[in-house]
């Protein structure tokens, strides 16, 4: 991973010290809110609803063990004891004091991590497929060119002030783990005549009005990515909707222009910066790339892990659902589950952050990952040690089976925590967990992706879930919307919503009909909800959810 240079080091230590001095102007009275409020987002900074809530950028969903060590010390310190793991792979301290943040800055800095660039109109965390650099489908690991596009853009002096937030993913294998579509600008490493390049997406996102991202161009080679990534950024910043901030991102911009205009605008404006970049960017990329090796791969026997499959049906469970194939011969990809049933979706504890640095530290090459789908990974770890890093998961509350599965909910803060939501999103996430669990049917219905906002801004992706569920605000009453359809993949698609939709205490029986309806009407155990969905389409499914309603009627 990469490592900070005399010059990433100076550089924090200046804005934390600028940060700093701001603090204490505004504890001392000197800065009013309104003009402290800028000052503090751009240091990823929010006042919630009840507290102060800091966000840390964890570059591309990576960590070493000493950094994921240095979050739960900050959770423990100054704050309630754990952090809320999000879907841009940051991590969120929900109640710290304002007199602290700068002290946590400064620990955050010892570990090479800020939180600069984590709010404001700028561009934000660049994330990455949280597979990236073991992936057995991976053309080439995309960390390195999220890591040259995070130093473009920090502090880019043309693009601090954007006409709205702007947000990057890469991936480097055809299976978008990373939702590029539903990005400002997404971006696939793809490979054309031999030659390594880049297949970039422009205007997807979702929010208030979702849409999918439309191709900008097939093929852009290594050597114009930066330039043509700027063109693209600049093109924006110019034509973007100051007057109006709900149509400011570069999704409605691609709307209103086209995106053959699009394509004009910023193939004359490449030229401008291809000239200008000189080969400096292409010769920092093969600095960075050297960052980015793989780890020493070992050769061991995997008797100990075949003999427990065999024999474990805990074991065997959690390896089925939870592990993932590996490029290397006799490795495996973990995913540990942040969604125990009932627990809230994204938390960690400080004691389970520090475990899984162990971990990390003793089986895993001293790497782990934060997936856009709140969960942690250790990217590389040895089939022979999983039987006992399964026991250690256990004892500390982090071996669910349930990766891809329906408690694997991903889930925004809602009302319990963020000042803009308009409904609660963490009880529904954990009732209908705790309701799956009770029936004991999770593993029966298979893999089937829930996706809970409370809110219209859509942080909890429901637009891209195979059920999506949006809480809002009705006359004072929290009313739930339900989607179905939305995917997050290369086959990315937008929810399609059923209809009128269901008080607090009816969402979850609702989802039950739902996915009672799957069942019953699935071809086989092998179908999935969204090839049930895409083959019979919304008839069947609409039936089942408001079946209540319609026997009310019909009794009237």
């Amino acid at each position: 991973m990469y490592r900070y240079t005399e010059f990433d080091t100076a550089f924090i230590q200046e804005r934390n010290r600028q940060f700093r001095a701001q603090v204490e102007r505004r504890i001392a009275g000197n800065l009013t809110e309104d003009e402290f409020k800028p000052l503090r987002l751009m240091n990823g900074l929010y006042l919630q609803l009840h507290a102060y809530m800091l966000r840390v950028a964890i570059p591309y969903g990576t960590l070493s063990s000493a950094q994921m060590r240095q979050l739960a010390l900050l959770a423990e310190k100054w704050d309630k004891g754990y952090g809320h793991f999000t879907t841009r792979q940051n991590i969120q301290y929900n109640w710290p004091k304002l007199s602290d943040v700068p002290d946590m800055l400064d620990a955050l800095a010892e570990v090479n991590l800020h939180a600069i660039q984590t709010s404001g109109n700028t561009i934000r965390n660049v994330t990455a497929d949280h597979f990236a650099g073991a992936a057995a489908d991976e053309i080439a690991d995309p960390r390195p060119v999220a890591e040259l596009l995070r130093q473009w853009s920090t502090d880019h002096p043309e693009f601090q002030f954007l006409p709205r937030k702007f947000k990057i993913a890469v991936t480097g294998a055809p299976n978008d783990r990373a939702v590029i579509k539903a990005h400002d600008i997404g971006i696939e490493i793809v490979e054309k005549d031999g030659k390594q390049g880049y297949r970039v997406l422009v205007g997807g996102g979702l929010g208030r009005t979702p849409m999918i991202g439309k191709v900008l161009s097939d093929f852009v080679a290594q050597e114009d990515l930066l330039p043509f990534v700027e063109a693209t950024v600049s093109v924006w910043n110019l034509l973007g909707r100051r007057d109006n901030k709900y149509k400011a991102r570069i999704k409605i911009t691609v709307h209103e222009h086209g995106i053959e205009e699009i394509q004009r605008l910023v193939t004359e404006r490449f030229a401008e910066t291809k000239a200008a970049f000189n080969g400096a960017d292409l010769e920092l990329y093969e600095e960075i790339k050297q960052s980015f090796q793989p780890p020493a791969f070992r050769n061991a026997p995997e008797d100990d892990f075949t003999s427990t499959y065999d024999a474990d049906p805990v074991f065997r469970s959690w390896a089925d659902t939870n592990l993932a194939e590996h490029k290397a011969p006799g490795y495996a990809i973990v995913q540990v589950s942040l969604k125990a049933h009932g627990q809230t979706p994204g938390d960690a504890s400080a004691d389970q952050m520090r475990v899984l640095a162990d971990l990390a530290e003793r089986f895993g090459h001293d790497e782990l990952r934060i997936s856009h789908e709140q969960n942690v990974i250790l990217p590389h770890v040895h089939k022979s040690d999983l039987p006992q890093l399964h026991q250690i998961l256990k004892a500390h509350g982090l071996a669910t089976a349930n990766i891809g599965k329906i408690s694997d909910i991903i889930a925004c803060p809602g009302m319990d925590y963020c000042a803009l939501a308009t409904a609660r999103s963490i009880p529904i996430a954990t009732q209908i967990a705790t309701r799956f669990d009770e029936l004991k049917t999770e593993h029966e219905i298979g893999d089937l992706k829930i996706k809970i906002s409370g809110c219209i801004n859509a942080c909890g992706h429901h637009h891209v879930g195979h059920i999506g569920i949006l809480g809002l605000d009705r006359g004072g009453v929290e009313t739930y919307q339900i989607t179905l359809g939305g995917d997050a993949t290369e086959t990315a698609a937008l929810g399609e919503r059923t209809g009128p939709g269901f008080s607090y205490e009816e969402i979850v029986p609702a989802i039950e009909r739902l996915v009672d309806a799957y069942v019953e009407n699935r071809e086989s155990a092998d179908e999935t909800f969204l090839q049930a969905y895409r083959r019979l389409g919304m008839a069947p499914f609409k039936e089942a959810l408001y079946e209540t309603d319609k026997k009310n009627a019909e009794a009237a």
